[in-house]
């Protein structure tokens, strides 16, 4: 059963929800390499969520980085015009908690059928985008995950530049539920993968 909050992402009580959990900007870490074993990265993560499964508590993180910096300060201004030029409205993306490990906080909600990711990037990134004529690969198991965690019909991967041409700053490729079932699955059988991972390192965390 999956649950909806509608909190401020950011917030005390967003980051506690996300305590012990998979989010959609870190499942491309468990996704890499599907059908094979885990990488590093993956098994990184998995010590980091069996801590705060065995603790309680989130492992906070003050990290930042210009693309984070950028993303907070433009977000705002990508939601508004893609809110424009697609005559939407954009609701808050909360937290959807599956009450188990996997748990996405999307950028919006679309009405009641979409949804909504957003990335604020820059004049080569957006290019690249712009040129492939879809979504940024980087980011496929986040829109997938979002998209299949929250029940929605189509997800919006949306890229936007500041200092692109004006009328040419927005960018959006639309992918559909309908067309996803190979991927969720693929989700599906890799996180079931990695509760065990995480289950093998809280075993030897607690045996220490």
């Amino acid at each position: 059963m999956t649950m909806f909050y509608d909190v401020t992402q950011g917030s005390d009580q967003w980051f506690d929800l996300r305590c012990g959990k998979v989010g959609g900007s870190s499942i491309g870490k468990v996704m890499a390499n599907a059908g094979k074993a885990f990488g590093p990265p993956a098994h990184d993560l998995a010590v980091q969520i069996a801590i705060e499964q065995i603790t309680g508590k989130r492992q906070e993180s003050t990290y930042s980085n210009d693309h984070m910096q950028r993303g907070q300060e433009q977000e705002p201004i990508a939601r508004a015009l893609y809110e424009q030029e697609f005559f939407v409205s954009v609701g808050n993306g909360g937290y959807f908690d599956t009450e188990d490990i996997l748990g996405v906080s999307p950028d919006g909600l679309v009405d009641d059928d979409g949804g909504i990711e957003i990335k604020c990037v820059i004049q080569s990134v957006h290019f690249a985008t712009v040129h492939r004529a879809s979504f940024d690969p980087s980011y496929k198991w986040q829109l997938y995950s979002e998209l299949m965690v929250t029940g929605r019909e189509w997800w919006d991967f949306v890229s936007f530049c500041s200092t692109f041409p004006e009328g040419k700053r927005l960018f959006t490729h639309r992918i559909y539920r309908k067309d996803c079932g190979e991927m969720f699955s693929m989700i599906n059988t890799r996180i079931e993968e990695f509760k065990r991972l995480v289950d093998e390192k809280k075993r030897v965390i607690n045996s220490i």
